[in-house]
């Protein structure tokens, strides 16, 4: 998965919870613990909605400065 500067050579975890005909994937900073989420429908494909909340993940560390 392509990475930014916040997240380059740092680990991250992406977590699928199926809510009904959603999912919910979670992106979670291994260092700092910072998560960020995103809804999305239950058909699109893992790697879409991992995409997704990576880059929010990347977008909360920059405004947090972390």
């Amino acid at each position: 998965m392509a990475s930014s500067d916040k997240t380059s050579g740092a680990e991250i975890y992406v977590e699928f919870v199926v809510l009904g005909n959603a999912v919910k994937a979670t992106a979670i900073h291994a260092a700092s613990g910072i998560e960020a989420s995103i809804v999305g429908p239950a058909t699109a494909p893992q790697a879409t909605l991992a995409q997704a909340a990576v880059r929010k993940l990347e977008y909360v560390l920059k405004k947090k400065g972390t």
